[in-house]
């Protein structure tokens, strides 16, 4: 399964995103220019985990000097502190524990067909035919429910048409489990 998380120029270093597919909830991490996802279910507890803080290692080379770490960035549970590895899912408390899962991300560039900005989505609003009548002295907007005709889908409408739309995802993390 493929979730496309977001556009890459709307996740900066530094920030999360938690996504849900189905009964799925990843959490998506950028730090600096690495990306790191995993399962949103601390495997402590149960804790969302993903809500917790993130936080890389520092070194000391003596008193009054430390740099941060390029090695393993840690993300701790919000409800009792314990951190995984964003990499591997490696729990840091309790070795012989049960690692949090892990997935691939990767970082995909549109597809030149593609207009810039807006994408259309999976989902198709349904519309109705709009029109206006003249009844008596005045006129009436009309919006006709009726079935079309064969069941064909209406062609697109002006700005005139009335649109209803399903609420789905707003978002969709590429990957799969490790």
């Amino acid at each position: 399964m493929r979730i496309v998380v977001s556009r890459l120029d709307d996740f900066p270093p530094g920030t999360r995103r938690i996504v849900t597919e189905g009964r799925r909830s990843i959490g998506v991490f950028r730090v600096g220019d690495r990306f790191f996802a995993v399962n949103n279910h601390c495997p402590h507890l149960g804790g969302p985990l993903c809500e917790g803080r993130t936080q890389s290692q520092l070194r000391s080379s003596g008193p009054g000097h430390y740099d941060l770490d390029d090695g393993p960035t840690l993300l701790a549970c919000p409800w009792h502190g314990w951190e995984y590895d964003l990499a591997t899912g490696q729990s840091w408390f309790g070795p012989e524990e049960k690692p949090v899962r892990t997935y691939e991300v990767s970082v995909e560039a549109a597809e030149e067909t593609d207009p810039p900005g807006r994408r259309p989505g999976p989902y198709v609003a349904e519309t109705f035919e709009v029109a206006i009548e003249q009844l008596g002295a005045d006129a009436h907007v009309v919006v006709d429910t009726g079935a079309r005709p064969g069941g064909a889908q209406a062609p697109a409408r002006s700005a005139a048409a009335v649109t209803t739309a399903a609420a789905g995802p707003a978002a969709t993390v590429t990957g799969e489990p490790r």
